[in-house]
Formats: structure tokens, sequence, C-alpha cells
């Protein structure tokens, strides 16, 4: 009975973090499309990262709003100073506040707001909007993936000729050689609407290349994971959120089994 009643009051508290996340991820999204494409302070961090003024409050308001409703959770942000106290939280946010800031500022459609919530290392809430372009992903771990409130899914079969694929030019060509013909779409500057574009079928796969962060991932990840894909390393194991190292290398994310086929080519094929 306790066990019961324990699952009951997750599933509760599952069900209230989903609705705090879509109306916040909603306000979010409807800050920054009103900031762009308007004089924006902007500058640089570290080598060549962009960022701008959008980006701190977009961030700013998400911290507020999410942070103030779940006290007891963790904080991870590509706009935040990394607090190692996420660490010892079961449950942490993992935020990026507008993912695609050189499309951003550059006036281009191709950015979104992108927040998962991950309990120990995976992903069980997440939402992902472009607001230029009206798309709202939402997941919830076993509850699937849609596209404003319509349930999606990525592609099925297997083969991988004539596929629709993203990503690193050079990555893409190695898998020409023994698998055919495959049609490289252009490129999106938005990893996480990359990744989801396999969600709701408009790609076969897509890749991350590598030095991508937990930020760019986690959102995407469910969402491509609940439309009946599956996203991994390129060795096929599952991506683990919310560790000290938040940086990943070459990812790919398909319908099952086309994703199992990609596996396996590169299993045979790996990287130099």
């Amino acid at each position: 009975m306790a066990d019961v009643d324990a699952n009951a009051t997750g599933e509760a508290i599952l069900t209230r973090d989903a609705a705090l996340l879509q109306e916040t991820v909603r306000e979010a999204g409807a800050l920054a499309q009103s900031m762009f494409r308007t004089e924006l302070k902007k500058w640089t961090k570290g080598a060549s990262s962009p960022v701008s003024e959008a980006d701190i409050a977009v961030n700013d308001l998400l911290e507020a709003r999410l942070r103030a409703a779940t006290p007891d959770y963790g904080w991870l942000s590509e706009e935040s100073a990394d607090d190692e106290v996420r660490l010892s939280r079961r449950m942490t946010w993992i935020v990026d506040p507008i993912d695609g800031t050189r499309n951003y500022l550059n006036g281009h459609d191709e950015w979104c707001v992108s927040v998962a919530l991950v309990e120990d290392a995976s992903p069980v809430l997440a939402a992902v909007f472009a607001p230029t372009s009206e798309e709202f992903f939402f997941a919830a771990r076993g509850h699937g993936t849609t596209l404003n409130e319509v349930p999606v899914r990525a592609t099925s079969g297997s083969e991988l000729g004539f596929s629709r694929v993203a990503g690193p030019k050079p990555l893409v060509e190695r898998l020409k050689p023994s698998l055919g013909e495959i049609k490289l779409h252009p490129r999106i500057g938005s990893l996480a609407l990359r990744l989801c574009r396999v969600a709701h079928g408009a790609l076969d796969a897509a890749f991350a290349g590598g030095n991508s962060h937990d930020w760019d991932l986690a959102a995407a990840d469910l969402i491509v994971q609940e439309a009946d894909g599956r996203m991994s390393d390129l060795s096929g194991d599952p991506i683990l959120y919310n560790r000290r190292q938040v940086t990943h290398g070459v990812l790919v994310a398909a319908g099952r089994d086309r994703h199992a086929n990609i596996v396996s080519h590169f299993r045979n094929r790996p990287l130099p």
C-alpha cells in the first residue's frame, strides 16, 4: 500500500511539474520572441560562443519561475554559473534559454527555448518551443510526444538509402559508401530543433557533432525517445545527464530500427 501511495504521489508531482513546465516555457518563448530582431546588447563568452541580453532575460525568467515552484530541485543552465549542489539532487532542471543564439541574433527563425526535468540521470519531462514557427514539442516519460498537442512519431523502417539526414557533413558522408544515397538536409542552427525534427518525421535521422552539452540535448532526447525513436552515442549507449561532466561526443537520433542500423554501421566503421 505504501508503494502505491508513493507512486501516486510521484505521478501527482510530475503532473504538477508538467503543467508548470509548459506554462513557463511558453512564457519564456513569448519573452524571447518580443526581443527577437531588436537591438540587443551582445558579447562573446569562452572562445566563440555568442550571448545576448535576451539569453539572460529568458534564463532569469525560467529560473525565477521554476526554482520558486520547486526549491528542492537542482539547476543546470547554459546561462547560469554551475552550482554543483545539483549533483546531490534527485530532480534537476536542465535549461537552454535560447538554443541557436547565432540564428536568433542574425534574425533567422530556427531557434528555441529548451527545458528538461531530469530524474537522476534521465529526462522525465521535456519542452522545446520554437515561437517563430509556433512549434511546441512536449514529452513526459511513458506518455508519448506531442507537437502542438498532437501525438507524433519518428519515421519507421531501418533503411538509410534516400533518408533525410541532418548533421555535420563529414559524419553523414561516412554513411554513404555502404548505405547508398542520403539526402543531406540544410543546416539547422538549433541542435535541439534538429533533433526534434526526428520526433515528428521531418527528418529520418540527425547527428550532433562532438562537444554538445546537457542543455542542448536533454529535452530533445526525451522528445525523440517518446516518439518511438532513440538517441544515443555512436556505440548505442544512452546519454546520462546531470553529471559533473556535461559535454558529450558524437550522437545520433533516429527511429528505433534506423537508429540500430546506424549504430551497427559505426560500430563496424568507428570514427578515427
